[in-house]
């Protein structure tokens, strides 16, 4: 490819739209490494973003989408179906394969679909055309929302403040990753496996313990205090409003970089493993804390490991588990129903007992 050519392509790229960079967010170190780690490994089970309005949740989120590399689909698939993986293919896409048949593939950006705190349980699972079934006898569907999640990230604002209706359907479609609709005895399945990310502002109600559960991380974000930061936050978001391309191509080589840096993490993660000693410690951290059920450890182990193959090493640390133990494992804490959700100082001296960074800690 012509330095020329490749220039002109780079600049087509820059003019898509306006998404203010992943890289030029400032603060808020947690959160953007959670959301790293679930584009890295979406099996974490995506993330619930808590704190103060505008301290960038939504901002962060959508700067995720767009810095995601493009992905294989099956053309004209209202699924988003893997080209090869049978498990993020829709009937049809298998149908297709099983006569033998060529398909064409495609590549797409990621997709960050948006559901509504208003949204029917028809515009998000999708509908079923009972009539056109019935006369034609062939199996018209509308796909909702979690057809088009699928292989994405699905984004719920305010998720504290979903209806319990809509919180169900997440919740099967979570758990199987697949989605069913049912009318009049005519079923309907397809993939729905996507990144969930929440973001709310706990003093508007907390999540319901079913739905917290499922989400793998849970990050604390706070409004930042020290005023030099505050300044160039602010600085950035005006530079930003007033020439948003030019500050997009100003940040465009950190982007490519970082996109890079997740490619090479997602080949490098089956490779990497935990030693049994550490896997023992993390298990004991979950036993010590009373956490219900074993999300927590399988959470805290895929975790781990991501952060190590996002940081281009093979090796694991004590360091690396104390860094993403506290966000797979303070909302999973069992609570009073009055009590909020621990901060994760519980979770850091559970943590600095079973591996000995202190000694002097008293059981629980």
């Amino acid at each position: 490819m012509s330095p020329t050519l490749a220039k002109s392509k780079a600049d087509r790229a820059l003019q898509k739209r306006p998404i203010f960079p992943f890289t030029a967010i400032l603060g808020q170190d947690e959160m953007k490494l959670a959301l790293l780690l679930n584009a890295i490994d979406p099996k974490i089970g995506g993330v619930t973003i808590m704190g103060d309005r505008g301290t960038g949740k939504t901002t962060a989120i959508r700067a995720l989408a767009d810095l995601l590399p493009e992905i294989e689909v099956v053309a004209g698939d209202p699924f988003n179906s893997h080209p090869k993986d049978a498990d993020l293919q829709s009937e049809d896409v298998r149908q297709r394969l099983q006569r033998g048949e060529t398909l064409a593939i495609a590549k797409q950006p990621v997709l960050m679909v948006d559901l509504p705190l208003g949204a029917t349980e028809d515009r998000v699972c999708g509908t079923i055309d009972i009539e056109r079934a019935l006369t034609e006898g062939v199996k018209a569907f509308e796909p909702g929302l979690l057809a088009r999640a699928n292989r994405g990230i699905l984004y719920i604002d305010e998720v504290n403040l979903l209806d319990d209706h809509l919180v169900d359907v997440l919740l099967d479609a979570a758990a199987s990753g697949w989605n069913t609709v049912e009318r009049e005895g005519i079923s309907i399945r397809h993939p729905a496996r996507f990144v969930l990310v929440g973001s709310g502002n706990p003093e508007e109600g907390e999540l319901r313990p079913q739905l917290l559960d499922r989400f793998g991380m849970h990050v604390e974000i706070r409004t930042v205090k020290e005023p030099a930061l505050r300044v160039q936050i602010v600085d950035r978001r005006a530079e930003f409003d007033w020439n948003p391309y030019k500050f997009m191509k100003h940040y465009h080589a950190q982007q490519k970089a970082l996109q890079r840096q997740i490619i090479q993490a997602q080949r490098k993660l089956k490779a990497i493993e935990i030693p049994y000693d550490m896997r023992m410690k993390i298990s004991q951290v979950c036993a010590n804390l009373n956490v219900d059920g074993i999300r927590g450890d399988i959470v805290t182990n895929r975790a781990t490991r991501a952060l190590v193959a996002l940081e281009g090493r093979q090796t694991i640390t004590v360091n690396d588990i104390q860094r993403v133990i506290t966000i797979c494992l303070r909302h999973r804490l069992r609570r009073d129903p009055l009590e909020s959700i621990d901060s994760g100082t519980k979770v850091q001296k559970a943590f600095d007992r079973v591996f000995s960074l202190s000694a002097n800690l008293p059981a629980y």
